[in-house]
């Protein structure tokens, strides 16, 4: 298998792809810091700000103006955790949290953006948008078929800049276009909307450092999440009800996102709820059908 997947429910979307044995691939953050030392600074992300000109500081510092946004400097887990925006000076005195930084609070659109870089140079792009829920949850990410140029030029000469000599794929998160947080990684969930042969352009691109991908057949893709409440200890669903699921017409995949022999605490979820399961489709119409199928199922387990 290509990639170094340590979420078994992600398993099916690379394990039926070729790679060189010595060909490394990482999916998780903690994975890429130790493969990418010269690079791995942008997993700082108040250096991160500061990189693009945003106001920053670790807390205790008292920033000129509300509101501003704190989250941990570093979180190789992600998920959120730790986020939130602070609206005056007696709220950030309550907030302050050593291993934690302000920012600007950036307005406009977050976008996840994938994008695979040769040398510090982005040769291909893809963003998604989320359909945001309460406490930091998502209903849907929509994965979009056109470009976003204004993503692209400002998180391009940012690479151009920063990431010189890396090669491999970069996963952006922007807000009104300035990048909040980088990863040396591309957002897992869905390689499957990417379309047929991504995968494999995904291993040529780590073993000769070559991207070639026919991308023309792009179309628009959804991945719908289910999330429960935090508390119980949840069960998978009988295999029959995700087949069920996974057989509706439009859907790519069913990932029942969670470790069931793992005390639930020491997933990494955000505030608002347990992540269950992620459905991928070419539709979200389908997607909901199918998150419709297993969802009663894990109310009554």
């Amino acid at each position: 298998m290509p990639i170094y997947q340590t979420d078994p429910w992600r398993v099916q979307f690379f394990e039926h792809v070729d790679c060189p044995d010595e060909v490394i691939i990482p999916t998780k953050d903690w994975e890429a810091w130790t493969l990418y030392p010269r690079h791995r600074w942008i997993y700082d992300k108040l250096a991160v700000a500061l990189s693009q000109g945003l106001e920053g500081a670790p807390h205790g510092v008292i920033p000129p103006r509300f509101p501003v946004f704190s989250k941990p400097i570093m979180n190789l887990r992600s998920m959120g955790a730790g986020s939130l925006a602070i609206a005056d000076l007696g709220s950030y005195q309550a907030a302050l949290n050593p291993g934690h930084f302000w920012s600007t609070l950036l307005t406009g659109a977050h976008v996840s953006t994938d994008a695979a870089i040769v040398d510090g140079r982005a040769v291909w792009w893809r963003h998604a948008t989320g359909a945001t829920a309460p406490g930091g949850t998502f209903d849907y990410w929509h994965i979009h078929a056109e470009a976003m140029p204004e993503i692209e030029d400002w998180c391009g000469a940012w690479a151009l800049r920063h990431l010189a000599g890396y090669t491999g794929m970069v996963n952006f998160e922007t807000i009104g276009s300035r990048i909040i947080e980088a990863h040396l990684r591309f957002a897992d969930q869905w390689p499957d909307l990417y379309g047929p042969g991504w995968v494999e352009a995904l291993v040529r691109l780590y073993a000769s450092g070559e991207w070639a991908f026919d991308d023309q057949g792009r179309t628009d893709g959804y991945s719908v999440v289910l999330f429960g409440p935090h508390g119980p200890a949840y069960r998978h669903p009988p295999s029959e009800a995700v087949a069920r699921a996974r057989a509706i017409r439009g859907v790519s995949s069913v990932q029942i996102s969670f470790h069931q022999d793992r005390d639930p605490a020491r997933h990494s979820m955000p505030p608002g709820g347990f992540r269950l399961a992620v459905i991928n489709a070419t539709a979200l119409d389908a997607g909901r059908r199918a998150r419709a199928i297993i969802e009663p199922i894990f109310l009554t387990m």
